[in-house]
């Protein structure tokens, strides 16, 4: 930005900056729809934000966030205790629970495992999941991981370490969407589908 603006602008637009999806021209665009409607969106996004910050919590239990601990999964006694989803980060928790055919708990692990960026077994939950397997009320692991080779090789260690549990390790079927065009897929989703066919 030029001289012009001053540096509460500046500094706006670098916190914008570093939130995922958004660069310095994003950033900017950001700052500036704010700054433009401060009265219907940036006072009530600081207020909310202001709220965020001071109220939610990461639950002790699975690593997601709420406003209490243990989170309202971990605390809903409705819930089958014996199936425990593995995932990456909330955000997969958000998109498990919208489609809402889950019922069971789930562990978020922080990240995955990654040689290129320094991450090992340590920087993520993975201590803790082997703890909550052997607490013994859990009968299945299921691996919601990404299809990457960083979420490959996350989910053949967890695999790895739970193996003398003889809790069975399962990993969510991969293929062909529902309404998919084979036209649209890559050769490794349909390679994937292909082996992973059952009866008709």
């Amino acid at each position: 930005m030029g001289a012009s603006a001053g540096p509460e602008i500046e500094r706006l637009i670098a916190l914008l900056s570093k939130l995922p999806g958004l660069g310095p021209r994003s950033g900017r665009r950001a700052a500036l729809a704010l700054l433009k409607k401060r009265d219907t969106l940036l006072a009530p996004l600081a207020l909310a934000m202001a709220e965020a910050q001071a109220k939610v919590r990461t639950c002790s239990v699975c690593g997601s966030l709420d406003v209490t601990d243990p989170c309202s999964i971990c605390a809903d006694g409705s819930r089958d205790q014996r199936l425990l989803c593995v995932v990456e980060e909330v955000g997969s928790v958000w998109a498990m629970e919208r489609g809402g055919a889950f019922r069971g708990r789930y562990h978020v692990l922080g990240g995955l495992l990654s040689a290129l960026d320094g991450v090992g077994p340590e920087a993520l939950r993975i201590g803790e999941l082997a703890a909550r397997v052997a607490d013994g009320e859990v009968s299945e692991v299921i691996l919601a991981l990404p299809a990457t080779v960083d979420g490959q090789t996350t989910a053949h260690y967890i695999a790895d370490r739970l193996a003398r549990t003889n809790v069975p390790v399962t990993m969510l079927a991969r293929g062909v969407p529902v309404g998919g065009d084979l036209d649209w897929l890559d050769d490794g989703t349909i390679a994937q589908a292909l082996r992973a066919r059952r009866p008709a």
